[in-house]
């Protein structure tokens, strides 16, 4: 079994699709960026910082932590702070590209800590001011980064996704399996 280091229903979720065994412990770390950071390196420390977190609780296991970050015209765009702030990031995404940066680490019971990350460019259809305001007003907007989710029904505002769809969802499955398989716990297909 892992922890994994998150909240979030989506990185829980695609965990239970693969169905590897884990238990939720959320990591409480501050998401700012530092001073020049550039978003790949934010990336990085903010699911390290998080691995960490997790492990100072639970030292004997292994702890799974993402961090996703939305990127365009070098400008980030995080999770929204309320319905005007999404409404205000989907104009700035409509009918262009941005790339999606999606960390993961994984801390070992030894205290060190494995990482990696994804970069995929999504490209947004053209939006209405009305199909924005409609899909804010559902409310999934407001608790991702970028102010959509491409596994909800904000697909319909994307036009294609070029590299991991699951890294745009939160968690890169491949570069899990790959860490995990890394520390000696190769993916099983158990079904």
């Amino acid at each position: 079994m892992i922890v994994l280091a998150s909240g979030s229903p989506r990185r829980r979720h695609l965990l239970e699709m693969l169905g590897i065994p884990h238990e939720v412990v959320p990591a409480d770390v501050p998401e700012e960026p530092q001073d020049g950071e550039q978003p790949e390196v934010m990336a990085v420390r903010l699911a390290t910082e998080k691995a960490v977190a997790v492990h100072h609780r639970r030292p004997d296991a292994l702890i799974l932590a993402a961090d996703t970050v939305v990127t365009i015209d070098g400008q980030l765009l995080g999770k929204p702070v309320d319905a005007a702030d999404a409404e205000r990031m989907l104009h700035i995404l409509s009918g262009r590209s941005h790339r999606v940066i999606t960390a993961v680490a994984l801390a070992l019971p030894t205290g060190e800590v494995r990482e990696r990350c994804d970069i995929t460019e999504v490209w947004f259809r053209r939006l209405t001011p009305e199909t924005i305001r409609s899909y804010v007003a559902t409310g999934e907007p407001l608790d991702k980064a970028g102010s959509y989710g491409v596994q909800g029904v904000g697909a319909v505002l994307i036009e294609r996704v070029e590299g991991d769809f699951f890294g745009v969802m939160g968690l890169p499955v491949r570069l899990v399996v790959d860490l995990l398989d890394g520390a000696g716990r190769p993916y099983r297909f158990n079904r």
